[in-house]
């Protein structure tokens, strides 16, 4: 083996461990318009559920950014009970602006009600979660991030065994 290839080889073993701690930096974060192209609107009187079907055919993680478009309403996120009640004298976010950004910045359940009267008795209001992120998310469907690790783990492997074993 050459002096070229050992040093090669020293390089990679030493850049390898490094890489690997990035992985935990490039995980992706998604955008998500509530309720697809209708937006934030009392859902029709034979679908009142649309929110929570659109939030469970969606899988949120941290770092994803929901966002209501509206007119001539608000957004509001409540307890679960204030939610089931369609309280809206609690919440503890308020956004009447039409285009609201909610930044999802904790893994737990949110609850979402329309602030306008009579709207949430109508069906606008949403349960949406956050899963918890973990090293098994991938298996179950969730984001998937490509890491810089996967990538360079690849390179780096393909570099090594003709380094080591040229053809």
């Amino acid at each position: 083996m050459s002096s070229s290839s050992s040093s090669m080889i020293f390089l990679l073993f030493l850049l390898l461990p490094i890489f690997s701690c990035l992985q935990h930096f490039s995980m992706a974060s998604f955008d998500f318009q509530v309720g697809g192209t209708k937006g934030w609107i009392v859902p029709p009187p034979n679908d009142t559920n649309i929110y929570n079907d659109w939030a469970s055919n969606n899988r949120f993680q941290l770092g994803d950014t929901i966002y209501f478009s509206y007119k001539k309403d608000s957004v509001m996120e409540v307890s679960e009970r204030d939610y089931k009640e369609c309280n809206a004298t609690h919440p503890t976010f308020f956004s009447n602006i039409g285009n609201t950004v909610f930044k999802l910045e904790h893994s737990r359940t949110f609850y979402f009600i329309s602030g306008a009267s009579g709207h949430c008795e109508k069906g606008q209001k949403m349960i949406l979660r956050v899963m918890v992120q973990d090293e098994h998310a991938k298996s179950y469907g969730y984001h998937d991030a490509i890491t810089t690790y996967g990538v360079f783990g690849m390179v780096s492997f393909t570099l090594f065994w003709n380094v080591l074993i040229p053809l």
